[in-house]
């Protein structure tokens, strides 16, 4: 899939701030003129929740930097993450389509920092800019394929896989080899216990994949891991490739 050109690569926020998000880099010019006073800068640490289910969405949140998870709770307590966004999306994607609620609690796991734009005037601004209301169509698309994906591998793949993969797909949008995440974070998101993901990491460790560090994992072999991943890596990769990653 053809990766989307990059309209302006030194765009910057309202207080003067680099934008990295790809969405807000790829619109032509005068859309952005259109949406850039409306956008607000905002730093999202670790655990920020930015959307809980059912509840109203009063801000879309274009990342520039960190990784936010959205996640399907159970009555129970448990949870289980179906995808993630980073710099190459939005955070509130319903919006988009014309809702004002989603099924997911969006969360961010790795922090970093991002612009925001209240629900109302998003709404407003996609009336006026064809480009950006495809971009999000497409990126919404895509990020239905990715949730079917996810939940194909969860239910089909080892433990071993499905932990590749999502190291895979954690680099891929934090361009670092080294990832602030731990073993029960780990097992959250994958939807099984820590033992099993603890398990799983150190089958890859003994290979050379990565180390496990506390409270962090490094990426010491990408090319292994990705021998490593099941195709559901390559699947999503593959769709991906419309949203400028990797």
């Amino acid at each position: 899939m053809e990766r989307p050109k990059i309209h302006n690569s030194t765009r910057t926020d309202p207080s003067g701030g680099a934008i990295k998000n790809v969405v807000l880099l790829n619109i032509p010019a005068r859309e952005f003129s259109l949406i850039r006073p409306h956008l607000e800068a905002i730093d999202l640490p670790p655990q920020l929740i930015l959307d809980e289910p059912g509840e109203n969405i009063d801000y879309a949140y274009f990342l520039n930097e960190g990784l936010a998870s959205l996640v399907v709770l159970t009555s129970d307590g448990r949870s289980v993450e179906v995808a993630i966004v980073g710099k190459e999306g939005i955070v509130g994607t319903p919006l988009a389509v014309g809702l004002d609620r989603g099924p997911y609690r969006a969360i961010m796991q790795i922090g970093g920092s991002g612009l925001r734009i209240k629900s109302k005037r998003i709404e407003q601004t996609l009336q006026h800019c064809a480009e950006l209301r495809l971009i999000l169509n497409r990126f919404v698309l895509i990020q239905g394929l990715q949730i079917a994906q996810i939940a194909a591998c969860n239910r089909l793949h080892e433990i071993e896989q499905r932990l590749a993969r999502w190291l895979l797909m954690c680099q891929d949008r934090v361009d670092s080899d080294l990832l602030p995440v731990t073993h029960e974070f780990l097992a959250q998101m994958l939807g099984t216990g820590r033992p099993s993901v603890s398990l799983a990491a150190g089958i890859l460790q003994r290979a050379g994949m990565i180390e496990n560090l506390r409270g962090k994992v490094k990426i010491l072999d990408r090319k292994k891991l990705e021998e490593s991943a099941c195709e559901c890596y390559r699947a999503i990769q593959h769709f991906n490739g419309g949203l400028g990653i990797r």
